[in-house]
């Protein structure tokens, strides 16, 4: 469907007349102000494939670096802290690793909601004898549920991660938990030297930190004994850990403590981040950051660029691109003008909302690919369909690193593979872009990306998943990382200095909002809200502890108005004990309830991963709508529209 302006009618067309209108309005608008002034975002929930498709249309079509993929929004900051103490931005286990661990640090997840595939894998070791520490300041389920209690639930105020791993560092220290033949056969003398200094010092103590942290220092240093004395202490981590202003910091933290235990390199153990989406992996292995191509390789590097010129034939720029939020502040300022957004709905799932829709009412043209018309597309000028999981041919990457296939179940109900989109519309603007099938697309990627040397369709299809690195040191893949060695050579210990966050309560926001999933509910929920399951979540509440809400006269069910230095909007409230005072709690699945509206666009310091967790807010009863809410409706009846069909 194509429209000259977001306030007309929807007009259905011809695949070619989408193709050709979107290619005319890509090309006038670079034309007038430059190749920098178009990019595009890849999805976290598409192939491979799709997604390397992508961001090669833009790098060798559009003519720049300015891609980037939603991952940015959630582990950006595990790329970015992982890659830097152990030179590789994986995961360190296989998922079926944490069988072997005797203690589980649980930090800022909450599998049972977000990854219940996993969680059933954890309760099952959990059952069995493990011991489980959870880091979180609401009451997940996993601190007690059926057979499985927490040893230890340590409620720690939003944005004190670093603080808080710091301080479990230090009580290694301080008793002497240290693996030193670790230490001394696989890390960086001269760095753990510096980090020793630095994490011994008492202002790093759980007795120091622990007003900050707000949990009292025995147990602190209780836990964090627990894990340091653990035969094999793994540690889990989610967005609770990234979605933070030190966001990287706390990841190579978590690092720090893993190589100062022993705890990297066998089964059992390692820094594991629980990714939340099907391919966020396989979107950032593919390529979908401004700063590096498939294989968390740089554009600047001019060997490796060179590789890509000779294959894709044309010249590519060596300079970095915009990232997301870079993006959003060029359209507001006029330099970037055009945009081509796979599979994401940033309307909803981005924060600081009213900024996101200045930054898409500015664009001049706005291409929308996806299965619905979702809120973004309210601001598109081209909306072309793409397919569901059951028409893809490709791979995705999960969180273990594993390549496993999928295969089409029926043949593209809008006619076209997303990748074949991608390719038609690099060749309209000029770039011929040609692939018989998806094999020949993952082949390329094994061409130029040496984690992937050693992949291919027929070699999935013949043996089933892999997972990288699959080349000729590894020719059967690897599923445990640093095994005999990091990547990087030798662990690098990083300081960690805590850092509080900007984003501070006052007397006008005095409580912290944090935010998060729900099982019966997927992401900004284009899909769930289209099934049953919206029966048991069919809108986004707000969770209160009841000290907070009798203070405010509030009470379960009362329509509130949720109000930070960004904006306003309306939720129902649920008077819940699983939160700790000061602090409430909200999902995002729904977008009448305009939760990133609320949020801001505070960011990580080395990523720019959104601070989602840390919000000042107020609260107190209303009995009319948000500015944003009237705005949002009126929105919704005009936008959407489409011509009546002749």
């Amino acid at each position: 469907m194509i429209r000259e302006k977001t306030t007309d009618a929807w007009r259905v067309v011809s695949w070619d007349e989408a193709i050709t209108y979107a290619a005319d309005r890509l090309l006038a608008i670079s034309k007038a102000h430059g190749k920098s002034a178009i990019g595009g975002i890849t999805s976290s929930r598409c192939t491979n494939e799709e997604v390397y498709a992508v961001q090669k249309m833009i790098r060798a079509s559009f003519g720049s670096n300015n891609v980037d993929t939603c991952a940015r929004v959630c582990h950006a900051p595990t790329g970015y802290g992982l890659k830097t103490t152990f030179g590789t931005s994986a995961g360190t286990q296989d998922f079926k690793s944490v069988e072997s661990a005797d203690v589980i640090l649980l930090i800022g997840a909450n599998p049972t909601d977000g990854h219940p595939v996993f969680a059933s894998r954890m309760k099952q070791r959990l059952r069995a004898g493990a011991k489980l520490i959870v880091v979180d300041p609401r009451q997940i389920d996993l601190v007690k549920t059926p057979h499985i209690k927490a040893e230890y639930h340590i409620p720690l105020q939003p944005g004190t991660n670093v603080a808080l791993m710091n301080a479990f560092a230090h009580v290694a220290v301080d008793e002497d938990l240290l693996d030193q033949s670790f230490i001394t056969e696989r890390c960086e003398d001269e760095s753990f030297a510096q980090w020793h200094d630095f994490i011994s010092q008492p202002e790093n103590s759980p007795e120091a930190l622990a007003e900050i942290i707000g949990v009292e220092a025995q147990i602190i240093r209780d836990a964090a004994r627990l894990f340091a004395s653990a035969n094999n202490g793994a540690i889990y981590y989610g967005l609770g850990v990234t979605e933070h202003s030190q966001g990287s910091t706390t990841v190579m933290a978590m690092a720090n403590l893993a190589m100062a235990t022993g705890n990297i390199g066998r089964e059992g153990v390692g820094v594991n981040p629980l990714r939340g989406q099907n391919n966020v992996q396989g979107s950032c292995d593919m390529g979908s950051f401004p700063h590096e191509f498939p294989g968390y390789r740089s554009v600047e590097d001019d060997g490796v660029r060179a590789s890509f010129e000779k294959d894709w034939g044309i010249g590519i720029s060596g300079k970095p691109g915009l990232r997301l939020p870079n993006m959003f502040d060029a359209a507001i300022g006029g330099t970037y003008k055009g945009m081509f957004i796979q599979g994401e709905d940033i309307a909803q799932s981005d924060p600081n909302t009213k900024h996101v829709t200045a930054a898409l009412e500015a664009l001049d043209c706005l291409i929308v690919q996806d299965l619905f018309l979702n809120e973004t597309a309210a601001f598109a000028h081209v909306f072309l369909p793409g397919t569901s999981f059951l028409e893809k041919d490709g791979t995705f990457t999960n969180a273990e690193r594993r390549i496993n296939r999928v295969r089409p179940a029926m043949k593209e109900k809008c006619g076209m593979a997303e990748w074949q989109v991608a390719a038609a519309l690099a060749s309209k603007m000029g770039y011929p872009m040609v692939y018989e099938n998806s094999a020949e697309i993952m082949d390329e990627i094994a061409r130029l990306t040496p984690s992937f040397a050693g992949v291919s369709h027929a070699r999935l299809d013949t043996e089933g998943s892999l997972q990288w690195p699959v080349n000729a040191n590894a020719p059967d893949g690897t599923n445990i990382m640093h095994a005999d060695g990091f990547v990087r050579g030798k662990g690098l210990f990083v300081l960690t200095d805590f850092v509080p966050t900007t984003e501070r309560t006052s007397r006008k926001f005095p409580l912290i909002l944090t935010t998060g999933r729900i099982l019966s509910q997927y992401n900004v929920g284009a899909q769930t809200r289209r099934t049953a399951n919206n029966k048991w979540h069919n809108e986004d509440v707000l969770e209160m502890h009841p000290h907070d809400a009798e203070h405010r006269g509030i009470y379960e069910g009362n329509v509130i108005q949720i109000s930070s230095r960004m904006g306003a909007t309306n939720l129902s409230v649920k008077i819940s004990e699983r939160m700790t005072p000061g602090v409430v709690y909200t999902t995002f699945h729904h977008p009448l309830s305009g939760t990133n509206v609320i949020t801001t666009d505070n960011g990580d310091w080395a990523t720019d991963c959104p601070e989602y967790k840390v919000t000042a807010v107020e609260v107190k009863l209303s009995n009319q709508l948000s500015d944003w809410r009237t705005e949002y409706q009126e929105l919704a009846q005009t936008r959407y529209r489409r011509e009546p069909a002749e």
